[in-house]
């Protein structure tokens, strides 16, 4: 328990996009976008899927497991409810331990409850258990942002593309779909992670540091056709000195110039990241620190050196 994440923060992680989909709408399989700002935007639900996987493809205990295997695992069930029965079945000589230990001790175990502390997402994000006499809804201290826009605005392009599949058994020719691309956004996430709710979940900062630099390689290694073309180009985690502080609008201190118009953008050569808000707003009493990580030359020096500026290392 000593090592739970003892500070409050708030996160800030810029990646790029070229030519892709960065987070399509799953009801109309189109790019989700504001058309009032023509900002594209990305989900957090988007972003924890990437965290997810990632640390899946790391033998890392996860909860919420993309694929259909654990969903049909235990028959009718769920596959929440076989993902815990799975968790149990590993964890299942010291749940008796446990649970031998509550009843001398006249106190109750939640083997639920244990099973969900067991995944490196659960204590991240936080999750649901329904199962019989053991439910968990546990609030995660990690969240982000229900959608993110983009720093720029974007021109969506309309791409159509055949498939050497036929649409029906009728018809011997493949079909042709129509989908929405974004030539160039630059992705702002916005994060939080409460210290209060670390308790709960007993998130450690070992386990936030893994979350980084899973947020960091899965961005740059997402393999997907609609996914493959992006990178990951500076993360921020802006750390409170008190557990109740707050300072306003932290999505709005990284701003970008540039010659172009912002839907004529195509890559890092059009534009530079203006850190001067950032770097101001880090003179707060209430700042803390300012921890960040970039590979991108230009980026670094923009804010290397700076006071509060510390590089996180992975």
């Amino acid at each position: 328990m000593s090592n739970l994440m003892q500070n409050k923060s708030e996160i800030i992680f810029l990646y790029d996009s070229k030519y892709s989909m960065p987070n399509g709408d799953p009801f109309t399989g189109e790019q989700r976008y504001d058309e009032a700002t023509k900002k594209a935007l990305v989900s957090d639900v988007r972003i924890k899927r990437f965290i997810r996987d990632h640390l899946h493809n790391l033998e890392e205990m996860i909860y919420v497991i993309n694929d259909k295997s654990h969903a049909s695992a235990e028959g009718k069930e769920s596959g929440a409810a076989a993902r815990i029965k799975s968790i149990k079945a590993k964890y299942s000589e010291e749940i008796k331990d446990l649970e031998a230990a509550a009843k001398k001790e006249k106190t109750k175990f939640n083997a639920g409850l244990f099973c969900l502390k067991k995944c490196i997402d659960v204590r991240l994000f936080g999750g649901i258990s329904t199962e019989k006499n053991h439910a968990v809804n546990i609030t995660g201290p990690v969240q982000f942002a229900l959608l993110n826009p983009s720093l720029n605005k974007v021109d969506l392009r309309m791409h159509q593309n055949t498939s050497v599949f036929s649409s029906s058994a009728e018809k011997g020719q493949g079909a042709i779909g129509t989908t929405s691309v974004v030539p160039y956004s630059i992705n702002q996430i916005h994060g939080w992670a409460n210290p209060f709710l670390a308790k709960n979940t007993e998130l450690s900062d070992d386990d936030l540091g893994k979350m980084f630099k899973a947020l960091w390689d899965s961005v740059n290694n997402a393999n997907t056709r609609s996914k493959s073309n992006q990178s990951s180009l500076v993360l921020f985690q802006v750390i409170y000195s008190n557990s109740t502080d707050k300072l306003y609008g932290v999505d709005k201190w990284v701003g970008f110039n540039s010659e172009k118009r912002d839907e004529e953008v195509r890559s890092m050569d059009d534009y530079s990241f203006d850190f001067s808000k950032m770097i101001e707003k880090s003179k707060n009493e209430k700042v803390k620190e300012i921890r960040y990580y970039t590979e991108i030359e230009e980026i670094e020096n923009a804010i290397k050196g700076k006071k509060k500026f510390t590089k996180m290392t992975f």
